[in-house]
């Protein structure tokens, strides 16, 4: 029993020895730990994201613009009939693209049956000659005889009578001539004006019938461009202000001259249509869509180089630096593009933007709040 006492009286100080040395151990190397970590933190909290360099907002003399959009159609398209009616088509001379000139004949219809009816109307003509020849022969007579009392008044008034009618009768006639002379004219279908044949529906052998559509012509190949302009800058658009378009699928840029613009504005869409003539040797077509704006003059730009300006979610961002080299985000609103520039049309007091110092290139690559080394040189923009 007394050997028991003294071995649990020599175990319970080792205990309490070796528990103490263990915690002293660890509070050291929480310390060291903590130690060790500041300096990394502090380290990291020191280190630029990114090596850049600075731009500021210049400004310039830009060219003011109003863009539109609209369709391409023709200034006048004629559409071109049959004057006659129930005779056939004998022949086609034209297709769609041709270009004809006024009076060039574009169809022919049968003219047998005109023709039949001019010869009829011919000697009619020549029969009411021959009788008011007679009757004029008799008048004549008829009034040196009554002077001298061969005649009596009934019957010379007969006579003169007789010639006046016959007469009549050659007026109607040659009336009648010349209205078959005018029908087997107009059995040559015929061009009202120079230009461009647009549609066709003029087949041989089809009955033509007044009134009925065989050619579309776009008149004097004449083109124009119909710009929709909303009712906030239609009054800006004058006649002979310049305009340019672009068409689908080309960078070709056409000119044109401002026409006209309409003096109503539509009550659905709330814009006014504006008529831009296009030269006639432009690839523009009728039935295009084309985009484009007008030239309206020059006015100052506040302007950045585009690599400076970062779009994210639909809306545009520049990065600015402050005295302690780090950036804060600042929204902008993103005008025209002229060359590698584009204009800065919002985001505070222009001022104040023109005495920003911003991020000329990689802002793809920062966060609000980051801290960057500034130098005076470009820098190239990281690869993603």
């Amino acid at each position: 029993m007394k050997i028991m006492t003294f071995l649990h009286r020599r175990r319970v100080p080792a205990l309490f020895t070796a528990t103490a040395i263990a915690a002293g151990f660890g509070l050291w190397a929480a310390g060291s730990g903590a130690e060790d970590a500041k300096p990394a933190a502090a380290k990291s909290a020191g280190r630029p994201a990114l090596t850049v360099s600075l731009t500021t907002p210049q400004q310039e003399d830009w060219p003011l613009s109003i863009s539109a959009n609209g369709n391409v159609a023709a200034w006048q398209e004629a559409v071109i009939g049959p004057e006659i009616g129930g005779q056939r088509i004998a022949e086609v001379l034209v297709n769609v693209g041709d270009t004809v000139k006024k009076g060039q004949v574009l169809a022919r219809i049968a003219s047998e049956n005109v023709t039949a009816d001019l010869d009829q109307s011919r000697a009619a003509v020549a029969e009411a000659e021959a009788a008011a020849a007679e009757a004029s022969a008799n008048a004549e007579r008829a009034r040196r005889l009554k002077d001298k009392g061969f005649y009596s008044s009934q019957q010379a008034s007969q006579v003169l009578t007789a010639e006046q009618t016959a007469l009549a009768r050659l007026a109607s006639a040659r009336a009648r001539m010349a209205s078959d002379e005018l029908k087997l004219s107009q059995t040559n279908v015929v061009a009202p004006d120079n230009g461009t044949i647009s549609a066709r529906a003029a087949t041989v052998g089809s009955l033509a019938q007044p009134g009925q559509e065989l050619f579309r012509l776009v008149r004097g190949n004449r083109i124009e461009w119909r710009a929709e302009v909303t009712a906030a800058e239609v009054n800006r658009i004058k006649p002979g202000m310049r305009a340019s378009l672009t068409l689908p699928g080309s960078t070709e840029k056409i000119e044109g001259k401002v026409r006209a613009v309409a003096p109503t504005i539509d009550a659905q869409t709330r814009n006014a249509l504006v008529y831009v003539d296009l030269p006639t040797t432009s690839s523009a077509r009728a039935g295009m869509y084309a985009r484009g704006q007008f030239d309206a003059g020059r006015g100052t730009a506040l302007t950045l180089p585009q690599t400076a300006v970062l779009l994210r979610d639909g809306f545009s961002y520049i990065y600015r630096v402050d005295e302690q080299s780090r950036v804060a985000q600042v929204k902008v609103g993103a005008g025209r593009r002229q060359g590698d520039r584009i204009e800065i049309v919002g985001g505070g007091d222009t001022a104040k933007l023109v005495d920003m110092r911003v991020v000329a290139s990689g802002v793809a690559f920062l966060a609000d709040g980051d801290l960057v080394r500034v130098v005076s040189s470009p820098v190239p923009s990281p690869k993603p």
